[in-house]
């Protein structure tokens, strides 16, 4: 694996638990961070870029989920399902990867965390909803 696919696992899974649980997404994510001693300082500063501008950009994110998903409103949409399709969209809203990287890279997550219909959904998903947030503004606060 590299370091950006390690780091979109690591987020997957600090947003995943801030989204269950209900807790902080910043201070998940330090606590995975001080806890695995494992992790790349490039993965590090990824996931931290990831997890902090999804947090920022969270609600146009959910909406265009939501409007590209209208018979599964987000808050029913399952927690890995939606956290994947939040990481690839930010990181197209964003111009991190190119968007083929990051529908893709959601795709390969999807079959490792996701369920055995994930790929199909998010694969559809961010078919229609990745060009409508290519090349738009960002959250920077």
């Amino acid at each position: 694996m590299n370091d950006r696919h390690d780091a979109r696992v690591l987020a997957l899974l600090v947003l995943y638990e801030a989204d269950t649980a209900q807790h902080p997404a910043g201070l998940v994510l330090e606590r995975h961070l001080r806890e695995r001693t494992d992790v790349s300082e490039q993965s590090r500063e990824y996931t931290t870029e990831l997890v902090s501008g999804i947090v920022r950009n969270l609600a146009l994110l959910n909406a265009v989920v939501g409007e590209c998903a209208p018979d599964f409103p987000v808050e029913q949409i399952a927690p890995i399902d939606r956290n994947i399709l939040r990481i690839a969209l930010y990181e197209i809203k964003a111009a991190l990867v190119p968007m083929k990287v990051a529908i893709n890279e959601a795709i390969e997550i999807s079959k490792e965390y996701g369920s055995e219909s994930t790929p199909r959904f998010v694969n559809g998903v961010l078919g229609s909803a990745a060009p409508k947030v290519a090349g738009g503004p960002v959250s920077a606060a």
